[in-house]
């Protein structure tokens, strides 16, 4: 049920955040997602009052800002991202005043907001929609999406041969006989970009949360709203294999960037500093470049950075394309290990390269936690901006063994191959070391927790010396205190063993060991943070495997 009768007043809070020009450039962004984060009414699933209740912590973290999976109403086919009204709160979650209340709570801790947008798609119960089938074949609704008649004798085969993310056909056929196209899961038809309407309805949606207070969007599927003329054929069956190495006819298409130019006037008019953030997946850095360009977008997600192995040329290489391929544009990096999306790095690091980012294998459980925060402080060493995963400061592994029945994401139910890797970065994050489930509410939780999760939880870790979280809170403190840290647009690589990466950035230097062996190096000075033990000499240290440490000259 939409909510717009409890809308409250503009938020003014903004002016409580302290100001800072360009605070996204090296931002520290925490992404939450809200089912999984804390409950505050005791029904298994996080909302936001639980978020708005957790907000000192992450204050305390040492993060910037606060990026919110989505928490419009909607069905949850698609754990949120199927929107039915862009404009009120799924009643799980709370409503519109919660979400003004957990914005002004965060402005005055000083933390920046930022909502999930999905401008791709809607659910199929969005009024739009529900229209467009009832109104039947030559609707006007129905121009708002992508509805054609089939092939075939009696129009019995999909218009085209591409497929869904999710597996199978992207296209189901109506009883009427039209055929709808969906990207992802049938309860998500795709906008048509090409009609007036859908733009007109964005920039007010827009609007609405920027008036709100929010202080910027993460863009879902920012490379797919426009889809090339006529909707040709891909001509290959391996599509899924191509995504994010090849332009394809409906993803990265050019005339995404005039809807970000148009938008980017709308966000500009607003105080306080607002961004986007694109969620685009290209084959090249060089193209997700197109997305932040001065007049479109801020930021774009480094997917490149996040699927390369630890490996030291590897990530050297992505480095030094993120850095140059962003230096043009002027706008900052940005580098990401872990989302809702993909297998969390303590998990995929416990595994041999190249099994991807949806790996399903446990794997070495103390390798992969500590390749993780070595692989952490390489990434907050970066200049420009880095995202964090809930829990991922807690050295959460993916859960491998969800038994079938509990398994929600749709990729699982859809088949094709795929199964449902998701829900195992999705488990509920543990805060307590007892309870039903460890401090995320009082009614269990909607995924199952394993049985060792309290061990991991934010008390266990919590002033413990060389806990990851106290390496987290360590580092986001150091990062907030060295002024060569963060900022900036390269990086001075220095000589180094094999399987080594240095770097100085003014009186900072970074070194990390990817290789299993300990290595002697250079004393850079006095050591700021580490992410394993580290023997010092007056002139050397001997690095153990997979560490990295941090050092300033000063």
């Amino acid at each position: 049920m939409s909510q717009h009768s409890a809308d409250p007043a503009p938020n003014t809070a903004l002016t409580t955040v302290a100001p800072h020009r360009d605070w996204w450039r090296d931002a520290v962004i925490y992404q939450v997602y809200p089912r999984s984060f804390a409950d505050s009414n005791g029904d298994g699933m996080g909302d936001l009052e639980g978020v708005r209740s957790r907000l000192p912590y992450l204050r305390d973290l040492g993060v910037d800002a606060v990026w919110l999976s989505p928490f419009y109403a909607s069905p949850q086919a698609d754990a949120g991202y199927d929107v039915a009204d862009y404009r009120a709160v799924d009643p799980m979650f709370g409503n519109l005043l919660d979400a003004d209340a957990l914005i002004r709570d965060a402005h005055e801790l000083g933390l920046r907001i930022i909502v999930d947008l999905v401008p791709n798609h809607s659910s199929d119960q969005h009024e739009w929609f529900k229209r467009a089938l009832a109104e039947g074949p030559g609707s006007s609704l129905r121009e708002r999406y992508h509805f054609r008649p089939g092939k075939g004798e009696n129009g019995e085969l999909p218009p085209n041969d591409w497929e869904s993310i999710f597996g199978g056909p992207a296209w189901t056929r109506v009883p009427d006989g039209e055929w709808y196209l969906h990207l992802f899961a049938p309860e998500q038809p795709d906008f048509n970009w090409n009609h007036p309407a859908v733009g007109d309805e964005f920039r007010s949606i827009l609007r609405f949360w920027l008036d709100m207070g929010v202080d910027g969007f993460r863009i879902d599927v920012a490379h797919g709203l426009v889809k090339a003329e006529g909707l040709p054929d891909l001509g290959t069956h391996d599509q899924l294999k191509l995504l994010g190495n090849d332009v394809m006819p409906f993803f990265d298409q050019d005339g995404v960037h005039e809807i970000y130019r148009q938008w980017r006037t709308i966000l500009d008019e607003y105080a306080g500093d607002r961004i986007f953030v694109a969620e685009a997946w290209t084959p090249t850095v060089e193209r997700t470049a197109n997305y932040v360009r001065p007049d479109e977008l801020h930021q774009a997600f480094n997917f490149q950075y996040l699927s390369t192995s630890w490996e030291a040329a590897e990530l050297r290489a992505v480095i030094d394309r993120t850095l140059d391929a962003m230096r043009p544009v002027g706008a900052p990096a940005t580098w990401v290990l872990s989302n809702h999306d993909v297998t969390r790095h303590a998990t995929r690091f416990a595994n041999e390269a190249g099994l991807g980012t949806q790996i399903r294998l446990a794997g070495d459980r103390e390798l992969g936690l500590r390749r993780a925060r070595a692989a952490t402080l390489l990434m907050l060493a970066l200049p420009g901006s880095a995202y964090l995963y809930q829990g991922e400061e807690l050295g959460l592994p993916d859960v491998v063994d969800l038994p079938d029945e509990v398994r929600q994401d749709p990729a699982y139910f859809r088949g094709e191959g795929q199964d449902g890797f998701r829900d195992g970065c999705r488990v509920p994050i543990p805060w307590t070391r007892t309870g039903s489930s460890y401090g995320f509410g009082e009614g269990g939780s909607w995924l199952p927790q394993p049985e060792n999760w309290g061990e991991l939880s934010v008390e266990a870790q919590t002033g413990v010396p060389g806990s990851t979280l106290e390496l987290y809170r360590s580092a986001l403190a150091v990062r907030r205190e060295q002024p060569d840290l963060g900022a900036g647009d390269s990086v001075e690589w220095l000589k180094a063993p094999e399987g080594v990466l240095a770097f100085r950035r003014g009186e900072f230097v970074c070194v990390a060991n990817t290789t299993g062996e300990a290595v002697t190096i250079p004393a850079y000075g006095r050591v700021l943070v580490t992410s394993g033990d580290l023997t010092l000499t007056t002139d050397e240290a001997k690095l153990p495997a997979d560490t990295t440490v941090w050092w300033t000259a000063a």
